[in-house]
């Protein structure tokens, strides 16, 4: 390493927006190191080629985390959502603080952790930017929307077999955000003059704020075949997530989500991306045509 290289350790290397970080990072034309934290290395794959160092922890394991820290001098924290993710993040701040090198953390959050009392998503982020307010680092909190992503993450089996996706919604609107995006302003904040990013905090939505509705027509137009929102019922919501293995608490916290995007409390849209990253965000639109391989 040299003298002026930054070592920037990623937790949650392998997840949707970690590894976008990982990988724009990785090929960012700036003077820094990038290590991944994994769960599994035997997982690293996509991560290892893409040229990041690896480094393998569990977040309840101390002698994982001093070793991954060592030599790092800036983190992107990303922790699983969780029911333990205040404690996950705080065994993660400890080890920042002990290290005696971390400068900056960058943590990613949802939009509106602010609110008081906020909803069961908002309150453990929340929860969690306040544990590393009182390790007395320098933060920057990006505070993101819903992931475009997700329409790939939940989705794509019935919209490729059934040419549907089912959420208790209504025709609420939601400021879709695409990971690509949040990895482009974490990037930023991570490398290019840093300092000005300190102990703020960004909320981060997509270009427009959109209805299911609308974002299926949108992928109808892109995938060539008519794909239906279907709004489900709050019950019929919940017994779907329980076939597909989700547990009880985390049924509440979507549920709360999806209740407050019916209601209309969801539809606010920045221009965070433009601001930081220099270039308007991407759109539903090109998302759907970016990703269009995966619905078909």
């Amino acid at each position: 390493m040299t003298e002026n290289e930054s070592t920037i350790l990623i937790t949650g290397a392998t997840g949707t927006v970690g590894s976008e970080v990982v990988k724009q990072l990785s090929s960012a034309r700036q003077s820094v190191r990038v290590r991944a934290a994994v769960r599994s290395i035997n997982k690293a794959a996509k991560i290892k080629a893409v040229g990041a160092e690896i480094t393998e922890v569990d977040y309840t394991k101390p002698t994982t985390l001093t070793k991954a820290f060592i030599g790092v001098d800036k983190l992107f924290l990303n922790t699983p959502f969780q029911p333990d993710m205040v404690e996950l993040t705080s065994n993660l701040v400890s080890e920042a603080v002990n290290s005696g090198t971390v400068k900056h953390i960058v943590k990613l959050s949802v939009l509106d952790a602010e609110d008081e009392p906020g909803i069961i998503g908002t309150r453990i982020h929340r929860q969690a930017e306040k544990k590393i307010e009182e390790s007395g680092i320098p933060f920057t909190f990006l505070r993101a929307s819903g992931f475009m992503q997700n329409f790939v993450n939940f989705f794509n089996s019935s919209i490729k077999s059934r040419g549907a996706f089912y959420v208790p919604a209504g025709d609420g609107k939601f400021g879709f955000v695409d990971v690509r995006d949040i990895a482009a302003v974490a990037v930023n904040v991570l490398t290019k003059n840093s300092g000005r990013y300190e102990n703020k905090a960004y909320g981060i939505t997509g270009p427009e704020a959109l209805s299911y509705a609308q974002a299926a027509e949108i992928l109808s137009n892109e995938i060539g075949r008519r794909i239906s929102y279907v709004d489900v019922p709050e019950e019929d919501g919940r017994k779907g997530m329980k076939q597909v293995g989700m547990e009880n608490w985390i049924i509440d916290a979507l549920m709360e989500l999806y209740n407050r995007i019916k209601a209309g409390q969801e539809s606010k849209t920045t221009t965070v991306v433009e601001q930081i990253t220099g270039r308007k965000p991407i759109s539903f639109a090109q998302f759907a045509k970016d990703y269009v391989g995966f619905f078909r």
